[in-house]
């Protein structure tokens, strides 16, 4: 039974390192399941075993490289009885910095933001996507709305505000590093970046370490 588990998630990896390297050769809406069944090297029957349709494909290989909600919560929480905004910081500057270290992230991010069109088939995951950046804006809402922070912001700003400038820096960056890697280096230029955005959110930042 043990081996039969173990080939059975050799087999679900499989699909995934098909399907990731189709969608990012060919793009999402123009790969099929067949498509990735042949490159995989399994039979279409296999690849629905594991999959209910390339909508649920797509979802569980964007689930690799990005933290579900439930767990951003808990990095979130990580700086309790602390500035409350530090966690969600370091969280920003490592999602950008990991563009540069971890390549299949970075490999799946160009499929999300450059390789994908959410046709009618893919409707189930365009929606799993828009509820995950639901989710994310409203756990850095929940950090710029912290007592003690709220009334930091810039005058107009509202945690909801805030939330949702982060969020645009972050995706902002994404699209511009993976469309031209020359613009910035993420190891080096993330942390100033991330700082100006704060610094202009919140009136006394003063960066990681740094207390107001």
């Amino acid at each position: 039974m043990r081996r039969t588990k173990e080939q059975a998630e050799q087999t679900r990896c499989a699909i995934l390192v098909a399907a990731e390297a189709l969608f990012l050769e060919k793009g999402v809406a123009h790969t099929s399941l067949e498509h990735i069944a042949r490159h995989a090297g399994v039979t279409r029957g296999a690849v629905y075993w594991h999959f209910e349709n390339k909508a649920h494909l797509f979802h569980e290989m964007l689930d690799q490289v990005r933290l579900p909600p439930e767990q951003m919560a808990v990095r979130l929480s990580a700086c309790a009885g602390h500035d409350p905004l530090l966690a969600l910081h370091e969280l920003c500057i490592e999602a950008i910095e990991n563009l540069a270290r971890d390549e299949r992230k970075r490999r799946i991010l160009t499929i999300l933001l450059r390789r994908c069109e959410f046709t009618d088939e893919l409707r189930e995951a365009e929606q799993r996507h828009a509820a995950f950046i639901t989710q994310f804006i409203a756990l850095c809402e929940q950090q710029f709305g912290q007592p003690g922070v709220r009334s930091r912001l810039q005058p107009g700003m509202s945690p909801r505000l805030a939330a949702c400038t982060l969020h645009a820096l972050i995706i902002g960056l994404f699209h511009d590093w993976l469309r031209d890697p020359t613009l910035f280096d993420p190891l080096s230029d993330t942390a100033p970046m991330i700082d100006a955005c704060f610094r202009g959110l919140v009136r006394d930042w003063q960066g990681a370490g740094k207390k107001p």
